[in-house]
């Protein structure tokens, strides 16, 4: 049996099957980046919820594997050379599954960085900006008189999306006709940003068809439909 012993998360949440990926999560729009992958690849894998409500995340057991404390993060026993590897960032998650796969990554040297790039983007501008405008949307920002970065948020979110726009015109995915990471670390940001923040009208998500038509192909995904409710919240 695989002896993840190493890793103190695993004294809070034991491992049923140790033999498999461990992923330590909540289907918030970082943590369904990993589900997804997950669900794409076919990889075996064991979840454990990571609640917020009762500071899940900051808990010593977690910071042990993600000092950030933040979600997700991931035990692979089958890791680099046969070593099991504990991994944290969504990103560097999505690129270790690929590479471990062989998938996702495009067809050849130049859609890998292409793939990269718009991982980048989305890990630099897409979640950081939507982030903070479903803040300044949905939760305690909302009830700022000053509305100032609220605005800010918006203009930059409007920006992103008609950058987007551009780089699907006449194109399947952002890597042409072959779905990648870039995809599925963009899917759960922009459902996440016309459904749970509330944004679609504000943004003007209906004027960036290119965006929409894509994030309907992806959210037909039954891998993607899957992932997105994943982990189970209690």
């Amino acid at each position: 049996m695989t002896d993840l012993s190493a890793f103190p998360i695993v004294t809070r949440w034991p491992a049923q099957h140790p033999d498999r990926i461990q992923l330590y999560s909540l289907p918030t729009p970082n943590g369904v980046k990993a589900s997804i992958m997950l669900e794409e690849t076919g990889l075996p894998y064991e979840v454990h919820l990571v609640d917020f409500a009762k500071d899940d995340q900051k808990s010593d057991a977690f910071v042990s594997l993600n000092p950030n404390g933040k979600i997700p993060a991931m035990i692979d026993p089958d890791g680099p050379g046969g070593t099991p590897i504990g991994l944290f960032e969504s990103g560097a998650i999505l690129l270790y599954l690929a590479e471990k796969t062989g998938r996702f990554l495009g067809e050849g040297p130049g859609d890998r960085w292409r793939a990269i790039q718009w991982l980048m983007f989305q890990m630099g501008g897409v979640g950081p900006m939507f982030g903070q405008l479903g803040f300044f949307r949905k939760f305690a920002g909302k009830d700022f008189e000053d509305k100032r970065p609220r605005d800010r948020y918006v203009a930059e979110a409007k920006r992103l999306l008609g950058v987007m726009d551009a780089a699907l015109a006449g194109k399947q995915w952002f890597l042409g006709e072959g779905y990648s990471i870039a995809d599925i670390s963009m899917i759960g940001w922009v459902n996440a940003l016309i459904t749970f923040y509330e944004a679609r009208e504000i943004v003007g998500f209906d004027e960036v068809a290119n965006v929409a038509a894509w994030l309907e192909r992806g959210l037909a995904r039954p891998a993607v439909q899957r992932g997105l409710k994943i982990p189970a919240r209690g």
